[in-house]
């Protein structure tokens, strides 16, 4: 039985495989190049998303249920930033970046730590009932509406050959590359980088040696936040903002990593980058509302053929 459902989704899967790649065929040449590199630059931002939710899980093995609306409050605080001091989003990045690491930091220590060794039940409703209040906050304080963040160079752009690409795109897609980098160069040659690793890799060896677990897990979930909260920046100049986005991204960065690898800080990235290829080609092959349907087939087809994840491990 099991055989025969696995086998019908095969097949669902390679008949929309096909009719995906039918109609991408169809594509002006010109036109498919600036849609692969629209989404590869759009795979970044996500991938710095996913990347804190990947951080986290790794490290603390508590997913934040609440990651898309944390996104969703630094893209608001962008906005305001913006209306109100005329802030660039490249340079609210940093005062942005670093309050939520302050947040991310307290709200490990003084609320999700306690949940540490509690069943994972009581953690999920824990993050989830953060996440609804901060989604109801925010609705309270901005209304339904959308906000947007037009800088003065939203409409610039490079022309290379054909391909006419966003000056924005290119610029948020540096920038997560910088800080990705950033980031594991700091878990690879700083001495906490390693011992946040060495908690996450050996948890008694950790506490034997005296390194101050919680702490870490908390320093932890600060880069987390921090990770999205620069996300949230980079992503409010690419599309508007509201409320509601906030369980929208929750549940796109969840498709990233399980599809890069839960845990995996490369899978993050590449999982970003396959998603956001995946919806471009979809939205200008299809229309825009089928780009989550092609990235949940993309979700099956890896859960499919590999369950861990393309870069994920294989559990002991």
């Amino acid at each position: 039985m099991a055989l025969k459902s696995t086998g019908v989704v095969v097949a669902i899967l390679a008949a929309l495989a096909l009719l995906y790649f039918w109609r991408l065929a169809a594509l002006p040449g010109a036109l498919l190049g600036n849609v692969l590199v629209t989404g590869l630059l759009t795979g970044l931002v996500y991938g710095l998303m996913a990347l804190g939710l990947s951080v986290i899980f790794g490290v603390v093995r508590v997913v934040n249920f609440a990651h898309g609306e944390m996104m969703t409050i630094a893209m608001y605080v962008a906005t305001l930033l913006f209306a109100a001091l005329k802030l660039d989003p490249f340079l609210a990045l940093f005062p942005v970046a670093a309050a939520f690491f302050v947040f991310g930091y307290v709200l490990q220590t003084g609320l999700i730590n306690p949940f540490i060794e509690r069943p994972e039940h009581s953690q999920f409703m824990l993050l989830v009932a953060v996440a609804i209040i901060m989604v109801n906050l925010l609705l309270m304080a901005f209304g339904p509406d959308a906000r947007s963040l037009q800088v003065d160079y939203a409409l610039d752009s490079f022309e290379i050959g054909p391909l006419v690409v966003d000056k924005v795109r290119v610029y948020a897609a540096g920038v997560a590359i910088l800080l990705a980098v950033g980031l594991f160069a700091f878990f690879r040659l700083t001495s906490t980088g390693r011992a946040i690793r060495a908690c996450a890799d050996n948890l008694l060896g950790a506490k034997v040696v005296g390194l101050n677990v919680k702490r870490y897990y908390a320093l932890t979930f600060g880069i987390g936040a921090a990770l999205v909260g620069a996300a949230g920046v980079l992503q409010v100049m690419l599309v508007d903002v509201t409320p509601a986005l906030g369980p929208a991204y929750t549940l796109l960065a969840f498709v990233i990593v399980i599809v890069g690898g839960l845990g995996s800080m490369g899978g993050a990235l590449l999982g970003g980058i396959l998603i956001g290829v995946s919806e471009a080609l979809a939205g200008v092959a299809f229309t825009p509302s089928a780009k989550s349907m092609f990235s949940f087939a993309l979700l099956i087809l890896v859960l499919l053929l590999r369950p861990q994840g393309l870069l994920g491990k294989k559990a002991a």
